[in-house]
């Protein structure tokens, strides 16, 4: 049964902003042993990062961060129902990652 693939499906925006924040922790800041401690969830974090950055031709795009940003503002809207600026844990509005 370990064997047996499982599948995920996602939004087109959701795998986006997934992919973004995947790249953030796993390559920008270095925190995914801060964040997952257990290096045993790091082969799935790793497949569904590898899986996400051959699938999303929008990481080559020029125009990333205004993608992302507008992919994150229709995410912000489906689940809440309006828009709403995301704000970090301490609070404080969140910026925008910067470009791949």
């Amino acid at each position: 049964m370990e064997d047996e693939a499982i599948t995920i499906k996602l939004t087109h925006d959701q795998a986006f902003v997934l992919s973004d924040w995947l790249h953030q922790v796993m390559f920008q800041s270095d925190d995914l042993e801060g964040i997952v401690r257990d290096r045993a969830v790091w082969s799935p974090i790793h497949a569904i990062s590898g899986t996400l950055d051959t699938t999303l031709s929008e990481i080559f795009m020029p125009d990333y961060s205004q993608r992302l940003d507008a992919a994150k503002e229709r995410l912000r809207v489906s689940m809440y129902g309006e828009a709403a600026e995301s704000t970090a844990p301490d609070g404080n509005a969140a910026e925008s990652n910067d470009e791949r």
